[in-house]
């Protein structure tokens, strides 16, 4: 098992525990054991499809009884009045299973929708636009799976898989050579082969980066459509480029047209509603 894998799981482990603890009193109180039903994924909103294969594992973790017919799959189109899939078997298991599928169905479809949008809104330039780490605790694995089905590319997963220097690393480092350099020799130390990005906050701090190299990406933090255009060409291709901070989808491409390669959007993952769906008996 994978780190994403076992992340999934020890998220569905916890879920259950916190919404069924020692059961659903509810159902267990009116509901026959032996009952057999079925219940329709109902989309009520139009958006984007996303957490199909997450709901599946969901159901077979919880009973692997339960008969899944999906008919609609992640990424694609949906509209109020689409059945996405059909789930049959004991109504216990369907009754217990229901708000958790919903939950992550829904942030998880609210999350490529809005992801879509943007990435549609970048359509005939180079850039692509990033997901970041102000994600929901314990939903990140989910989350930015939803990016990447909405069409968005995940940035680093965590603070495991990437080094990225912000202003404060710099800053406590005692500026832009010293933690450049700290984090080559410490990947040289530790055997760990990570992409190396710095954060910039203006043309002084660039320059310095330039004249050091030994990164992979340059983030510009707060550079107006202006500035991003001149940094852009100061870079040259030497290095991958990153807008971010303040960025809206108003001014988003703004920002790609300047050559950026991408655009990271925390909107992507921390301001965004679920899509409205239901799962009905039927």
């Amino acid at each position: 098992m994978n780190k994403e894998e076992e992340l999934i799981d020890r998220l569905i482990d916890l879920s259950f525990a916190e919404d069924i603890g020692d059961g659903d009193h509810t159902t267990l109180s009116c509901i026959p054991a032996t009952a057999m039903g079925k219940s329709k994924l109902l989309i009520k909103e139009a958006g984007i499809l996303a957490g199909i294969e997450i709901a599946k594992e969901v159901f077979r973790r919880f009973d692997p009884t339960m008969k899944v017919e999906v008919f609609i799959n992640d990424g694609a189109e949906v509209k109020p009045g689409d059945v996405a899939m059909v789930v049959e078997g004991k109504v216990q298991s369907l009754l217990q299973t229901e708000r958790l599928m919903l939950n992550i169905m829904q942030r998880m479809s609210g999350i490529a929708t809005m992801t879509r949008k943007y990435a549609e809104r970048l359509k005939g330039t180079n850039t692509r636009v990033l997901d970041t780490r102000k994600t929901t605790p314990g939903m990140r694995i989910l989350e930015k799976m939803a990016v990447k089905i909405g069409g968005g590319v995940n940035h680093r997963i965590g603070l495991f898989d990437m080094i990225l220097l912000k202003d404060n690393h710099v800053d406590f480092a005692g500026g832009i050579e010293k933690a450049i350099t700290r984090a080559k020799e410490y990947c040289k130390e530790k055997d760990k082969d990570l992409k190396i990005e710095i954060e910039v906050r203006n043309f002084d701090e660039l320059q310095q980066v330039l004249d050091l190299g030994g990164v992979d990406r340059i983030m510009f933090d707060n550079f107006s459509p202006e500035m991003t255009k001149k940094a852009v060409e100061l870079v040259g291709g030497r290095y991958e480029t990153e807008s971010s901070g303040g960025i809206t989808f108003d001014t988003l491409r703004d920002y790609a047209e300047c050559g950026v390669d991408f655009i990271s959007v925390g909107a992507l993952t921390h301001s965004v509603k679920g899509l409205d769906m239901s799962f009905k008996a039927c």
